[in-house]
């Protein structure tokens, strides 16, 4: 099993306010294009206000601009969820819903192992390589598990700027707005 894939949104996207300081994890890459998750832009509202048959305040996260009406999921429960797909060893994206419910209701899961996303982010055939190429995003092929599903999402964006040094640095210190500084 590799490791997580994730895209690192460069300074450069200042403007797009879906991907601006997004961290996005790769769960599925074909030729025909790749899909993900901003992992870093949790939503004002919890799983409970959505969901009916939820009665726990998870978080949910803004996955992307595409299909911002369904809700995706990643865990780290493997086989307690049928039907989810083994993104790397601890890792799965998807499965059985009505499971994750009872699991949530019977207090058998913890968000530090579950992310909850409306809508993804997705890239045609040759897009995600032609943004990567203008210097949009960095790909960085491995990320600790822990280090973004079991934090706080606030600076993972601004801890990559630090890790990539170099020009990133100063990135990594600048104010979200540009016109605060």
């Amino acid at each position: 099993m590799k490791p997580a894939n994730f895209l690192i949104a460069t300074p450069t996207i200042i403007g797009d306010y879906n991907f601006h300081r997004a961290a996005v994890l790769i769960v599925d890459c074909k030729v025909s294009g790749e899909l993900g998750f901003i992992v870093n832009k949790k939503m004002p509202y919890t799983l409970d206000e959505l969901v009916e048959e939820v009665h726990n305040p998870f978080p949910v996260y803004f996955g992307g601009p595409v299909e911002q009406d369904n809700l995706f999921f990643i865990h780290r429960l493997g086989n307690q969820i049928p039907e989810s797909i083994r993104l790397q060893e601890d890792l799965f994206w998807s499965g059985d819903f009505q499971t994750v419910i009872g699991l949530i209701e019977s207090k058998k899961i913890t968000p530090d192992q579950i992310r909850f996303f409306l809508g993804y982010s997705g890239w045609s055939e040759g897009q995600l390589e032609a943004e990567i190429n203008a210097d949009s995003w960095i790909r960085i092929e491995s990320i600790a598990l822990n280090e973004w599903m079991e934090n706080s999402c606030e600076d993972f964006w601004k801890n990559q700027m630090r890790k990539l040094g170099g020009r990133y640095l100063l990135w990594s210190n600048a104010p979200e707005n540009p016109l605060f500084n």
